[in-house]
């Protein structure tokens, strides 16, 4: 009775633990502690966890995202119009130059893909995707800065990687659970249990974004747009099109995204307190010109 008392204890500090951002210290030595009680599966899953907390390396994020923009790209074809990603490229330079995160391992890159779907991706170390579709919906280059620098924004507030890192937690979690549960030959728990962690992952690991980081990223794409002279006001319109491109539809963005009425709702408050003067006019040359128009 002490040791399933024990083991249900150790299993509410590791899941604790995880939530509260523990150190690979920490959780090395409460590994060592469970081992000396005698429950090895409970400690096995504190060095598991010591390993998942481990900070990953710039180079690291760099190789995580390039494989993850990998497998987009199976289900995607890469558009191939040079001058036209020559220019998004361009305008993400702008955006990052006077950012925290100007440079990367790789650098900031991004591509175009041939999909008339009204969406964009980006993954860590500075993958950035843009559809077609969504392209078609810009019309100016402060638009298409809005695109952009929303994407930035998720990279540079590293959203990708925490999911990844909160991935790694429940799982270690899950399989200690049910390891130790079915050991004991509580299988009926473990099944429930099981049922309970499969909740709380749906919960905590990101199928994507979630909305607060969606939302976040909106926040960063007005901060990035303002210190690099571009008009914040076209992230509202920019969402408005979007909209409007997407009604009656439950692909692209909206699968993904929170509806642009709650973004732009969002954006209020911190559009209000962000003044650029509205230079615009200055680039829709510019963006003819690039954009064929």
């Amino acid at each position: 009775m002490k040791r399933v008392l024990y083991t249900i204890i150790s299993i509410a500090i590791l899941s604790t633990v995880a939530l509260s951002g523990c150190t690979s210290q920490a959780f090395s030595a409460l590994g060592q502690i469970a081992t000396m009680s005698g429950n090895d599966d409970v400690a096995n899953a504190f060095n598991t966890m010591s390993k998942a907390a481990e900070e990953i390396t710039p180079e690291n994020e760099y190789y995580i995202g390039r494989s993850v923009a990998a497998n987009l790209l199976t289900n995607y074809k890469v558009y191939e119009d040079k001058q036209l990603e020559s220019y998004l490229n361009k305008i993400c330079q702008v955006l990052v130059v006077n950012s925290d995160d100007p440079v990367l391992f790789n650098g900031y890159h991004v591509k175009v893909l041939d999909s008339t779907e009204v969406n964009a991706f980006s993954t860590s170390g500075g993958h950035i995707f843009v559809t077609r579709g969504l392209i078609d919906c810009a019309d100016s280059e402060d638009a298409l800065a809005a695109v952009i620098a929303h994407e930035i924004g998720h990279i540079q507030l590293k959203h990708s990687l925490k999911s990844i890192k909160t991935s790694r937690y429940t799982e270690a979690f899950k399989a200690t659970a049910n390891a130790t549960m079915s050991t004991m030959g509580m299988s009926d728990m473990a099944d429930t249990l099981d049922d309970m962690v499969g909740d709380v992952i749906t919960d905590m690991v990101n199928n994507g974004y979630s909305q607060g980081q969606e939302y976040d990223a909106d926040k960063k794409a007005i901060e990035l747009m303002a210190a690099a002279g571009y008009n914040p006001d076209a992230m509202i319109s920019m969402l408005q099109k979007m909209a409007d491109q997407q009604k009656g539809k439950k692909s692209g963005f909206y699968k993904t995204h929170p509806s642009p009425d709650s973004r732009i709702s969002h954006l209020s408050s911190t559009l209000k307190k962000t003044k650029v003067e509205d230079t615009t006019e200055y680039r829709t040359n510019r963006y003819k010109q690039n954009m064929k128009k």
